[in-house]
């Protein structure tokens, strides 16, 4: 069963278990609303495995147990991703811990669930890039939790946080399941759903190509992994039996400049990929005045800061493999292109 099952994430993973025959619960917010769904149906009309939609809910208790019924797995991916809001403790904090409250007490009433996978980030284990310089070691690991975000500042971040905490503290309430989290640093990729291209990391790639960071991009540290990997990731998490814990998911520890160079020798000639990196002196004096989420702090945090943390044990653990940062940057950007959200210069 795949909590959210039409997202960016969650539907490379449906794709992935439909490949491998396996029948998928697809839990959505409107079953009815075939624009949102398509994709699925034709994913699974493709593969050999079976899809069953079912309406689920994040904000209302036990939406999701019909959907849980019979399934030994269960995906929990739905979880709102984005960093403008007027009101963070409505629209990141609550959805996101009750979802995941409401979704892990369903998973405690419904006796054929022998393992949760739960979809967190990179997020709930830092804030900001200066964090994974300060943690033990200089790198991210998994045993480390973010201590910096507030509701005030990157509360989602705060939201992550507070979200795979509720998580740990239900899975500790029972015995029936084991529970497996996915930390995935910024994802990148193509979406299944092309027309799907609103998305926090499709806004990034779009200021890449439209002119917008022409004059410079900032050279802000994250981390970055392929969609597709990802997906592969939360496969792996669920049918490999010795599968524990956390795992870092992140295939490459970047900055939004050196990602931007990625797409210069394929698109450079016609689209305004920036050139040059942005000076952090500069971006002090203007970055509160172009963007509010570029406030002092952020800039003193993450820009020129290198971003490093440790990949190993899902390496190690679930055998995965990433992809190079060039294939993930081009695929994603040619999507742009292909749906007319870009179009070259004149």
């Amino acid at each position: 069963m795949v909590t959210g099952a039409n997202g960016y994430v969650a539907s490379w993973l449906v794709k992935k278990l439909l490949d491998e025959g396996i029948t998928v619960h697809a839990a959505v917010r409107d079953p009815k609303n075939d624009k949102k769904i398509a994709h699925l149906k034709e994913a699974a009309a493709q593969a050999k495995g079976e899809i069953k939609f079912f309406a689920g809910d994040l904000m209302k208790p036990g939406s999701y147990k019909a959907a849980m019924e019979g399934c030994e797995l269960v995906y929990h991916t739905a979880s709102p991703f984005t960093t403008t809001v007027k009101d963070p403790q409505k629209e990141l904090i609550e959805p996101a811990v009750n979802g995941t409250e409401n979704v892990l007490n369903s998973a405690k009433e419904v006796s054929s669930v022998k393992r949760v996978v739960v979809t967190s980030s990179c997020a709930a284990i830092y804030t900001d890039a200066i964090d994974t310089v300060n943690a033990p070691g200089g790198k991210l690991t998994e045993e480390v939790w973010n201590k910096t975000a507030s509701l005030d500042y990157q509360p989602y971040s705060y939201s992550k946080t507070l979200a795979e905490k509720k998580a740990w503290e239900i899975s500790k309430t029972q015995s029936q399941w084991d529970l497996v989290t996915i930390n995935m640093s910024l994802v990148m990729g193509p979406p299944l759903n092309p027309h799907n291209t609103t998305s926090e990391s499709f806004n990034i790639l779009k200021q890449m190509g439209d002119g917008t960071l022409k004059s410079g991009a900032p050279k802000a540290g994250m981390g970055v992994v392929d969609v597709r990997d990802v997906a592969e990731a939360h496969f792996k998490a669920g049918f490999t039996p010795n599968a524990k814990g956390r795992y870092i998911t992140s295939a490459h520890d970047s900055d939004l400049f050196s990602m931007s160079q990625t797409l210069r020798p394929k698109y450079g000639e016609q689209y305004p990929i920036p050139k040059s990196a942005i000076p952090k002196f500069l971006l002090l004096l203007i970055g509160p005045m172009v963007n509010k989420n570029l406030n002092r702090k952020f800039i003193r945090n993450n820009i020129n800061i290198p971003w490093k943390a440790d990949n190993s044990k899902i390496k190690r653990e679930l055998g995965m493999n990433f992809r190079p940062l060039s294939e993930t940057m081009n695929d994603s950007f040619q999507v742009l292109i292909d749906e007319k959200v870009l179009s070259p210069k004149k």
